[in-house]
């Protein structure tokens, strides 16, 4: 089987980072960029301990610029851009994350009115 060389810079990416565990999702996540008012939201397209691949389109967007990502579950971590391809670019976090985390959900607990918990006290049915 010949093995095919990286042309565009996202394989190229990709091509480098095989080796690390990353976990493909769909999630939004919140960065901070530098010049930006606002933060930006982002599609995650994989995550890993490392960093991340981020999706949208930022204009004047800089390899090497230090960003902020807001991950779900762990809050802001910082990093900075080590690609930037089109529509798409790649985060190295300064310090390592739980992926896993990241993927939780989030479960808050739900208030049951009274009429409904007290079916939980006792069987459904009753004996005869």
């Amino acid at each position: 089987m010949e093995s095919r060389v990286p042309t565009t810079t996202d394989e190229e990416v990709a091509a480098l980072s095989r080796s690390t565990d990353r976990d493909s999702l769909f999630m939004q996540a919140n960065v901070l960029i530098p010049g930006q008012q606002t933060p930006v939201t982002v599609r995650v397209r994989n995550l890993s301990a490392g960093g991340m691949l981020a999706e949208a389109k930022v204009r004047g967007l800089a390899q090497g610029a230090a960003i902020e990502a807001e991950l779900r579950n762990v809050g802001f971590v910082p990093g900075r851009v080590v690609w930037v391809g089109e529509g798409k670019f790649g985060i190295a976090f300064d310090h390592p994350v739980d992926p896993q985390a990241v993927r939780r959900q989030v479960v808050q607990k739900m208030e049951v009115p009274a009429h409904i918990s007290a079916l939980n006290n006792g069987p459904l049915y009753r004996r005869r």
